[in-house]
């Protein structure tokens, strides 16, 4: 799992550095209209980006099947494949302690993203069922960051 988060990191901070950077926008004089397909485009453009090498494998377990968008959320759809646990062990036994990281790991590198109104949200599958494991949508206000003055 250790290699899962040290990925995603460098996901999040590739997309934010190759997405954020160039778009310097004034939020005084852009309306919120244009901002959201601003957002759009990007979320699109990155999930495009993103999408190139995939599938990867990210641990033994865990692997990073696609990155879509919709609207201004990206989309992250992973597979775990664990054949000593079943679907129900996965849910129990797992989805707590991976929200928490996943969350802050994304609140993390995913920074400007978040505070522009990019979402992000991480689906989990099972490899076996196809079934849904958990998912994880993350905006900004699930991330407190400090109100800038």
């Amino acid at each position: 799992m250790k290699s899962f988060f040290f990925i995603s990191i460098l996901l999040s901070i590739f997309t934010a550095n190759l997405f954020a950077q160039g778009m310097q926008v004034k939020y005084q004089d852009v309306s919120q209209a244009k901002m959201q397909e601003q957002n759009k485009e990007i979320a699109s453009m990155a999930a495009k980006e993103l999408s190139k090498n995939l599938p990867q494998k990210i641990d033994q377990f865990t692997t990073l099947q696609s990155i879509q968008n919709k609207d201004t959320t990206l989309l992250y759809t992973f597979l775990i494949n664990d054949p000593k646990k079943s679907d129900e062990a996965i849910r129990k036994q797992d989805h707590s302690r991976m929200k928490k990281v996943v969350v802050d790991g994304i609140c993390k590198t995913s920074k400007r993203f978040l505070q522009a109104g990019i979402n992000i949200s991480y689906t989990y599958l099972s490899a076996k069922s196809k079934k849904e494991l958990f998912k994880f949508d993350v905006t900004k206000e699930k991330c407190n960051y400090p109100v800038p003055r």
